[in-house]
């Protein structure tokens, strides 16, 4: 009998043996506790952004479109959607949107015409998708992410991502889609500029807003994983055939589970040089540095060059950084108590 009830104990400390670690250990359940949290940051543009030269209506509409944006993606994570649906989400609806360059609300190359660059970029797989200069798909981002999962590309560009987009039943319009009376106007206005300061007259100072802008997105969804997304018209009266920094992988955007998601603004060429991105990055990786201190280095290193602008990026914990060295960056994020901060101002 006694041999009996200490065979049964013995039996009852096996399986609770068993199953405690079972449960202690699970790898589903840690990995769920872990990546509970989502994050999102999106910008709007950087450059000069005074209060005092902002009107009430349209400081309204930006802040409108941003918090647009910002609940179009959290849609996607609440429910446990991936942060790749969701920022290019955020994008596609920054796109539609007319106060923003990028999409409808594109600036003009100095041909009058309307040239568009975008990118997205998976940080579960680093695989990555890319358009540039074209003219009448609605929504870059779409397309963009069509060429990273459609293609054994990484990007293209001109006619033949145009041809790529009707292949793939994505929406194409005309080009008058894309005409805003604002865009022209600024248009005329930095020609005029322009052939004033050639024929010795006085210099006009062309506002930044007025002659270049970027959306972006960047996300972290409850699985851990991290995306980034971005899309332009480019600068005002550029040369048609120009390409900036948002759709140059390492430049303007760019993710990795490992360290960051980054969406970046600003003077294009100068970040293609200082590669600010992928920097972040590589300073977190390598160096060890926290987000906020890789994204200042990197954007600090852009600016000795002589570029200035913004970014946002948040890491594989879920911290944010949206650093800018201009007077203003449109931009907003999900906030620790889950409700939605939007800025403008420095």
């Amino acid at each position: 009998m006694k041999l009996t009830s200490l065979a049964i104990g013995c039996l009852a400390l096996a399986l609770c043996g068993l199953a405690a670690p079972a449960q202690e250990n699970s790898p589903t359940m840690n990995q769920e506790a872990h990546h509970a949290r989502i994050a999102l940051a999106l910008h709007g543009g950087a450059g000069t952004i005074h209060r005092s030269e902002m009107t009430p209506q349209r400081e309204q509409e930006y802040r409108a479109g941003i918090e647009h944006a910002l609940r179009a993606a959290y849609e996607i994570l609440e429910r446990g959607g991936s942060s790749l649906d969701a920022s290019e989400a955020a994008v596609r609806t920054m796109e539609d949107d007319p106060n923003f360059n990028a999409g409808k609300g594109s600036v003009f190359t100095s041909a009058g015409t309307n040239e568009m660059d975008a990118a997205i970029m998976d940080g579960k797989t680093l695989n990555a998708g890319a358009v540039a200069s074209v003219e009448q798909v609605r929504n870059p981002i779409i397309l963009a992410r069509a060429v990273m999962e459609k293609s054994k590309h990484v990007m293209m560009v001109g006619s033949g991502a145009e041809e790529f987009a009707k292949r793939n039943g994505i929406e194409l319009v005309d080009a008058k889609y894309f005409f805003t009376q604002r865009r022209w106007d600024e248009l005329q206005k930095t020609k005029a500029a322009e052939k004033s300061a050639a024929e010795g007259g006085k210099k006009s100072v062309i506002r930044e807003p007025d002659s270049h802008g970027t959306v972006g997105a960047v996300a972290l969804d409850a699985q851990g994983n991290l995306a980034a997304a971005t899309s332009t018209g480019g600068t005002t009266n550029k040369l048609p055939g120009r390409v900036g920094d948002s759709p140059i992988i390492g430049a303007g955007t760019y993710a990795n589970n490992a360290t960051c998601a980054v969406s970046c603004t600003g003077d294009g060429e100068f970040f293609i040089r200082a590669a600010v991105a992928h920097r972040i990055s590589a300073l977190m990786e390598l160096h060890g540095m926290s987000l906020a201190e890789a994204a200042e280095r990197a954007l600090s290193d852009a600016q000795k060059l002589g570029g200035t602008g913004g970014l946002v990026a948040v890491d594989k914990n879920g911290n944010v950084a949206l650093p800018f060295n201009t007077s203003g960056m449109y931009r907003g994020y999900l906030g620790e108590d889950g409700k939605f901060v939007i800025e403008i101002y420095k």
